[in-house]
């Protein structure tokens, strides 16, 4: 079991890659480590915040996928009729885009700190975009 240490906002979560249930997803993830970005709020899913990725492509298709990630499951949509991205649910969450219901990747799961999740969502909501890095712990 791959560890990891995501940093967001200044605060250090502890998680863990989900190896035995998504790993090609796992493996092409550790292979961009360290992973520096930005969070933003969602706009459709609820509680979450995401890392819009664009266009790029993590060369995986759908393992252990979900639309209701649990509050510090991280998953990751591969593309297809909305945009690659990161999105990490810190309450209720429902992952959609404008054109309806998607579902995600779920590659990694926080271990640590979850109360401090929702924090993270108002932060992103009300202050803007905020930094996060995912590195081996």
């Amino acid at each position: 079991m791959t560890a990891l240490k995501i940093t967001i906002a200044g605060m250090s979560f502890d998680a863990t890659l989900e190896e035995a249930k998504a790993p090609n997803t796992c493996a092409a993830f550790k292979a961009r480590l360290p992973f520096h970005s930005k969070v933003v709020h969602v706009r459709w899913s609820g509680e979450a915040v995401w890392i819009p990725l664009g266009d790029y492509d993590y060369g995986v298709g759908y393992e252990n996928h979900t639309s209701y990630p649990a509050p510090g499951q991280i998953i990751l949509y591969p593309g297809g009729i909305s945009e690659t991205e990161i999105l990490l649910g810190y309450g209720g969450v429902h992952f959609a885009c404008k054109m309806g219901q998607l579902a995600g990747n779920h590659f990694a799961t926080i271990t640590s700190n979850l109360d401090k999740l929702p924090e993270i969502g108002r932060l992103a909501l009300w202050e803007g975009a905020q930094p996060i890095v995912f590195e081996l712990a």
